[in-house]
């Protein structure tokens, strides 16, 4: 058994691969970058190098700096996590050529799998069924749109290279064809450097089901079962759930299989995952379900597998690193129970799922064990910083029945409290409450035909403010809190209180009773109220003239650093709830702030081509009277 571990990864899957290495007695090795000088993964491990800047490409993905601290510190192996280097074969090579041991498959296995028309072709002569679609060398303009033809529209056009929703487009007739080829080629060009593309069948009701398998340097394979992932937002999974629903006996037996078999023809060795694609207009049905891709490493969704399998995929890993034959036959593993997974991520849901950055003041989960786990890398007081993936944390429940995982992950998401970094838990939980998706017919489009109906109202709730009155208010409390404008919190005839959540004042009853199953904690004059997992900051209302501001939703503030590259509205202006003010290039992306309900431009204090740093003031929104 290994000794001694480096971790070639940052927050939740570092601390994740810590908690099992630890378990494990195995001394572990963290790795981090100017930014993530004070991470909880760092602090968690055994011992930790600085490997560079905060920007990945010079710190998390340089493999030369990565492979000097394994050798620094005496680390026996590396581990590379999800991401990153995680699917990178050169690096691979490098750490085996270096002396030390890959956790993770050979190279080759990596290189077989990865590019989409080659995993494809090899796929079919292993018997896995793929989807049908053009894989040909003609890379002709003329060719592609005949095969298109012969497919059948509408057809999809694929980057070889490609992942996470670049490099493809979907085209639902010939007359689209020829534009969006140039259009897919060109991204697939920029992102990847290399612009063939494949051709494959549009699905039209598609559902993402993946099989986890695992191989060791014996020549054992076995699968772990499936997981739905078809929860997703612009190729990028949200809630992941095992096993599938509706998936019987007999289609799991068949995909399963498949699944061994794919990663049997690449000699497969540790962790890996084979996605299909599957139409799910009549079901789930064997012959309606084909191969897409393999991804090379343990995945984000893992989790769910562990929690009703019972296996710790991570031990499973560092035992076949070691050359450990597998724990487990497959007639020795099966299915227990039902798992879910949402993943939290640091984004903006009402301002177009814009990433949010700052310090996490207020991060509180509530609830620990019963079958619920949190994966996460941080804690309160951690910082969210603009230089890597915005996910905060996973929360995975496991239950006896579908019904009963989806409704307490519900409301332990309704009650998690993260302020004041903007999250999309709200979102996450009104998802949960779809009717299609509690029926367990959803498909990959669900959340994209749902579109704003899943976006909560950001404002608090009038049983919000009237929980925040209660707690206010509590007998012989009231003498602590200012008077103003002819009114007094202890008057003993009067039952209102004005506050403020952010939208502007709102006179609210105090009632005699506080409905507890809503989280609430006061501070001084203010008072934290988590309520469908938005977390507000409600506060004893102050008119401007006090010298006090309250709270104001309205300031538009930047989220990060960047530029300001155009401005769409003036001072004073009338403005609608959604509307674009400005635009700001920031992460490599320009993100579209907009305002946040109806009112008046009251403060504007960005110029375009301005450079402005996180959470500089750039315009204030006055609610409308």
């Amino acid at each position: 058994m290994l000794k001694s571990l480096l971790i070639a990864n940052r927050g939740e899957i570092a601390c994740r691969i810590i908690r099992t290495a630890r378990a494990m007695g195995i001394r572990t090795v963290a790795v981090y970058s100017d930014a993530d000088a004070r991470a909880l993964h760092v602090r968690q491990a055994d011992e930790a190098v600085h490997i560079g800047p905060s920007p990945a490409r010079e710190s998390y993905l340089v493999g030369e700096k990565i492979i000097a601290a394994a050798k620094a510190t005496g680390a026996e192996a590396i581990h590379p996590g999800y991401g990153f280097l995680s699917e990178n074969a050169e690096f691979a090579q490098a750490v085996i050529d270096a002396g030390l041991i890959w956790v993770g498959p050979k190279p080759d296995s990596i290189r077989a799998m990865g590019l989409k028309d080659a995993a494809k072709k090899l796929m079919d002569a292993a018997g896995v069924p793929t989807t049908p679609g053009y894989l040909g060398e003609d890379q002709s303009p003329e060719r592609l749109a005949a095969e298109a033809e012969r497919i059948g529209y509408p057809v999809l056009i694929k980057a070889v290279a490609g992942g996470g929703g670049k490099g493809m487009r979907k085209v639902d007739d010939a007359s689209g064809f020829a534009d969006a080829l140039i259009s897919c080629k060109r991204e697939a060009a920029a992102s990847f450097g290399n612009d063939v593309v494949l051709l494959e069948k549009w699905i039209e009701s598609p559902r993402h089901i993946e099989v986890q398998v695992f191989g060791d340097s014996h020549g054992n394979v076995v699968h772990l079962f499936e997981r739905d992932c078809s929860l997703q937002r612009r190729h990028q999974k949200v809630i992941e759930e095992a096993p599938a629903p509706g998936m019987d006996a007999a289609t799991r037996e068949a995909v399963c299989g498949a699944a061994v078999r794919a990663a049997k023809a690449v000699d497969y060795q540790g962790a890996g995952t084979i996605e299909f694609i599957a139409d799910g207009s009549e079901g789930l049905r064997a012959d309606r379900i084909w191969f897409m891709e393999m991804n090379t490493r343990l995945q984000v969704e893992h989790p769910v597998t562990e929690e009703i399998t019972g296996v710790d995929l991570v031990e499973w890993q560092l035992r076949v690193a070691s050359g450990e034959p597998l724990p487990k036959r497959q007639d020795e593993l099966g299915i227990d129970g039902w798992a879910i997974e949402a993943r939290i991520y640091a984004e903006d849901p009402t301002k177009g799922f814009l990433p949010s950055i700052g310090k996490l003041d207020r991060f509180d989960f509530h609830a620990w064990g019963g079958g619920v786990r949190f994966d996460t890398g941080v804690e309160q007081g951690s910082e969210i910083t603009p230089f890597y993936d915005p996910m905060i944390a996973k929360a995975i429940m496991h239950a006896k029945t579908r019904e009963l995982a989806i409704g307490k992950l519900s409301h332990i998401l309704s009650e998690t409290e993260i302020y004041p970094v903007k999250n999309n838990i709200g979102f996450v939980v009104a998802l949960l409450g779809d009717e299609v998706f509690l029926n367990g017919e959803m498909t990959t489009g669900l959340i994209s035909e749902r579109g704003d109906s899943l976006i909560p109202d950001e404002a608090p709730s009038q049983r919000a403010l009237e929980v925040a009155a209660f707690v206010l208010c509590q007998q012989g409390e009231e003498d602590s809190l200012p008077s103003y404008a002819g009114f007094r919190l202890n008057a003993p005839k009067r039952k209102t209180v004005m506050l403020d959540g952010g939208y502007g004042p709102r006179q609210v009853d105090i009632p005699d009773s506080w409905p507890n199953e809503v989280p609430a904690i006061r501070n001084g004059s203010e008072v934290m109220v988590t309520e469908l997992g938005i977390t507000h900051r409600i506060v004893v209302y102050e008119p401007r003239g006090t010298g006090h501001h309250s709270a104001h939703d309205g300031d538009i503030l930047s989220p990060m650093p960047g530029k300001v590259i155009a401005v769409d509205v003036a001072a004073g202006q009338a403005v609608t709830k959604g509307q674009k003010l400005l635009t700001l290039e920031a992460m490599k992306m320009e993100h579209s702030l907009v305002a946040p309900f109806d009112g008046v431009v009251a403060e504007l204090n960005a110029s375009e081509g301005e450079q402005v740093q996180v959470e500089a003031l750039l315009v204030r929104i006055e609610a409308a009277e």
